[in-house]
This record gives structure tokens, sequence and C-alpha cells, in this order.
């Protein structure tokens, strides 16, 4: 199988014509609806950023919460979950042709907020976090649920937000390994899969509906072979609430330069329950959710690999 680029590896190019429209129509988007929504008070909640009340303007250092909202279906989004995997793993899992396999997937992610600033509207400003995760797989077909891979990402992220309008610039770097049992049974051919990249992500809400775009590109890579960048888009959809309960579909899609445009997508579907620990703090979102999964595998090690799944998790984001 030809090499591509992780889907982990999220990259972006702004020659990528794609890049520019997804660009292009968020600004025009922003435009649009960036008035009407600066009157809304349940957006912020709605997708899970919050900013404690007492720190809504002016500057603040280590503030808390966040003005930018997680990428619901983003398969490297910085959060902590559990998850069972069933699918097409290729040779992730070492399996026979056809044969599905049953991966746990693991992530202990979160972002530290270093300071913001808001001129007026308590929740909009721009703020400067420190952020990082690792992203483990692990065999649960084989006696000691073999771990097979792990990512670990930091990165230092640049968000703002003027209404339902808001926006991330982000510099990241992530490492990928194999784990010693993998490496023990299979003697795989290792790749030193190393990278730092730039991403821009502008996001639009309307109502119950958010959409996002943007891309990454990578400005060192090792192997050299890695994309150079790509194209990320999604949307998320909460059409039912209930009390501090609402109904979540989205949708992820990655987009790689690799000579022949390969491509990713996430399906999730799920409910988010949202717990305050008291009034004014920003919440603590659980949700319980659903995924398909397509395309090339999000985990470093193996970027070449074509895989397909459906999950069920349990996810903690802030």
């Amino acid at each position: 199988m030809r090499a591509r680029a992780s889907k982990g590896t999220t990259l972006v190019d702004t020659r990528a014509g794609g890049v520019g429209a997804a660009l292009l129509t968020a600004v025009v988007m922003y435009a649009t609806f960036a008035g009407p929504l600066a009157a809304q008070d349940t957006f912020l909640t709605r997708c899970g950023a919050a900013v404690h009340q007492e720190e809504g303007t002016g500057w603040v250092s280590v503030p808390q919460g966040q003005i930018f909202c997680p990428l619901a279906a983003d398969p490297k989004a910085e959060r902590s979950y559990v998850s069972y995997l069933r699918g097409d793993f290729a040779t992730i899992a070492n399996a026979p042709s056809g044969q599905q396999t049953n991966i746990g997937a693991v992530g202990l992610g979160d972002s530290f907020a270093l300071f913001r600033y808001a001129a007026r509207r308590p929740g909009n400003g721009v703020q400067v976090d420190l952020a990082a995760a690792v992203f483990s797989q692990f065999n649960l077909d084989t006696k000691s649920f073999d771990l097979i891979n792990a990512d670990y990402l930091v990165g230092i992220p640049v968000t703002m937000r003027h209404g339902g309008f808001s926006a991330r610039l982000r510099v990241y770097h992530q490492s990928s390994h194999l784990g010693d049992e993998f490496l023990l049974n299979n003697q795989p051919e290792r790749v030193n899969l190393s990278f730092e990249s730039v991403e821009a992500i502008l996001s639009q809400e309307v109502g119950s509906l958010r959409i996002y775009g943007g891309g990454e590109a990578f400005f060192r890579r090792e192997p050299a072979d890695l994309a150079s960048r790509l194209v990320h888009a999604g949307g998320e959809l909460r059409p039912v609430i209930f009390g501090d309960g609402r109904v979540l579909l989205a949708f992820d899609y990655k987009l790689v330069d690799d000579g022949s445009w390969s491509y990713a997508w996430n399906a999730r579907a799920g409910l988010e329950l949202a717990r305050v620990p008291t009034p004014g703090h920003p919440p603590r979102i659980i949700t319980i959710i659903v995924d398909w999964y397509e395309g090339t595998a999000p985990y470093g090690q193996f970027y070449r690999d074509d895989i397909r799944y459906f999950g069920v998790g349990f996810n903690l984001s802030r």
C-alpha cells in the first residue's frame, strides 16, 4: 500500500485551493451572521466553550474556560476518552485480510489557558493556551491487550471569538511510537514519525448548527514522504436540548495532498451531558458517542494504512 499522510498529521498550505475556498466561505459567513449571533446568550454553553462569569472581560492571566469549541468529531481533538472499536485495521492489528479486529483506544488530553483578553462582551476575545494529548491503541484480541501505537501531541493554540464566529491558529508537534509488545510480536518496519505543523481553523455557529473549515501545513516532517498539506472541514448539529443535555450529530472530513488527495472521514452521534460545578463556572461536557470512521489511519505509525471501523465511547471535554 502506498504511503499516505496520517490524519493525526493534520496539515495546511494556504496555496491549496480547497483551503482558500474554506477560509473564504467562513469569512463570508462571519460577515453575514456575526452581528445577529453576538446577541445570543446560549451558544457558549451549547457547543461546550464558556468562560468564568467574573473573567468575561478585560485582561485575565491563567483564566478559566475556553472560547473555541473542541471539534466534536475530530479523532485528534485534545480530549480525554475511552473507546471500543471494531473493524478492518489492516497492518495495525496484523490480522488476516477481511478479519474484523477489536481495538481499545484511550486518550488523555487537555488545554491549559495562559491568558485571555476580551474588550466588551463576555465570552469574546483572544486567548492563548498550552495544549497536550496522548492517544494510544490496544489490540484487545491479544492476551495482554498489546499496546500498538501511541501519539504524543503538544501545541500552543491561539483562539478568538466574536459572537458566533471563532477561530484557532495552532502550532504543534507530534511524535508517534510503536508499543513494545507489537514490536516483539510483529517485527515491523518502524517509522520514526515526528513533525511540526501549523493549523488554521475558522468556525461559524448558526443556531444549533456549527460548521468549520481550514487546514494545516507541515514545516518539518520525518519521514520526508509525509504529505505537506491537508484540507480540514466539518459540521456539528445539536438539534435537541433537554435540561443539561443535548443530542450531538457531527461529521469531520480531511483531504490530504499526497499526490492523489487521500481522504478520511468520521461520523459521530451521541448525547452530551453538561455539568456546571457551581454557577458562573465553565461546564464539563461528558459525551456518550457512536463513531463510524473510514479512510487513512489517524494513528501516526500507520499513516500508510486505510482502515474502517465502528466504535462506541465515552468522552470528557473541558
